[in-house]
């Protein structure tokens, strides 16, 4: 029987735009208030991309700053896997295009999944998997979107939650035969894929029956839906994967969750009784910045004292698909 290769989390970095859009700011474009937005969200305010910057630009500098602190050069990574759901380009892929920035040589394999808010945990699933099998030995992972280039700035139920952000992190063989991951698990139903949706804009060639329905290329969002899903569905399953880990959740050091709605977040530290120094939550300064918002919300809390290394951490995420997932795992020294 092949050994499975153990994976070790050896840098982790982040970046945001710099421009801040405050609940305050909204008031110009539509009907509410900072305390509306806030009672309802925990959001304070977000980061948006601007001019001609996107979320390659955030991703690239997330990607240098994972790779400064996991030692790793360019020619040493050989595998990259982008997680958006919301490039500036279909094709070629952020992957791709960030190999080139990064100026990763070898021609090293590079694509894209699409997992929405979920992407960061389904993207360390595959490179799991990548790495335990023996194919690749040291892969970076982007997560990076601009959300605020699809969203709808006119509907005020999903323009107030979205912000802008990329998360990077570099993962590869563990050499100590310490596997930083001590459980992950990621799900999808597709049958309430319509509770959070994006279509894209295209029509039928001419020389055929029209299309009815043309996408807008807009975030669609039944919030309601969304929040009832979230708030049972994800806590269970937290619980779940702390169980596969071996560990009970009182072990946990910490919580780092998908930073979508605080009620949200605060219904999953419920659930497993944390107190509120173990729940890392950024969500008041960045809103929801798909799935880059936990590897923000690691680094800035490992940079704010919030998170001590050496420890263990639950991280877990939602989004579109309807997808979920959520991993335990070693927050060594030095990865962030």
């Amino acid at each position: 029987m092949t050994n499975i290769k153990p994976l070790r989390i050896a840098g982790v970095g982040y970046c945001v735009p710099e421009t801040v859009i405050t609940n305050q700011d909204l008031t110009q474009l539509y009907d509410t208030s900072d305390e509306w937005i806030y009672t309802r969200t925990g959001i304070k305010e977000r980061r948006v991309v601007s001019g001609n910057e996107t979320a390659i630009d955030l991703g690239f500098k997330a990607s240098q700053s994972a790779m400064k602190k996991s030692g790793f050069k360019p020619e040493d990574i050989d595998c990259i896997i982008g997680a958006s759901s919301a490039p500036p380009q279909l094709y070629p892929t952020m992957a791709s295009t960030l190999q080139d920035k990064l100026e990763i040589p070898n021609n090293v394999p590079a694509f894209d999944l699409t997992a929405a808010c979920t992407g960061l945990i389904y993207a360390l699933q595959v490179a799991r998997g990548f790495i335990g099998a023996g194919i690749y030995k040291t892969i970076l992972i982007v997560a990076s979107d601009n959300n605020s280039k699809i969203t709808n700035w006119d509907d005020r139920g999903t323009s107030i939650l979205f912000g802008d952000g990329a998360g990077a992190m570099v993962v590869t063989e563990a050499t100590d035969g310490v596997d930083d991951i001590l459980s992950l698990k990621i799900s999808a139903n597709g049958t309430i894929g319509e509770y959070i949706y994006t279509d894209m804009p295209g029509q039928n060639c001419p020389l055929v029956t029209p299309n009815d329905k043309v996408g807008d290329g807009k975030i669609h969002m039944n919030g309601k839906e969304v929040y009832k899903f979230a708030v049972t569905t994800v806590p269970k399953y937290v619980e779940e994967c702390i169980a596969a880990s071996g560990m009970k959740s009182e072990e946990v050091d910490y919580l780092i969750p998908h930073q979508a709605n605080q009620r949200i977040i605060e219904a999953i530290q419920n659930r497993l009784k944390y107190s509120d120094d173990k729940v890392i939550s950024n969500i008041k300064y960045y809103g929801n910045t798909s799935a880059a918002s936990i590897p923000i919300a690691l680094v800035e809390g490992v940079e704010q004292g919030k998170i001590r290394l050496g420890s263990t951490a639950v991280l877990c995420g939602f989004g579109a698909g309807m997808t979920w997932g959520a991993a335990v795992v070693r927050l060594r020294e030095g990865i962030c």
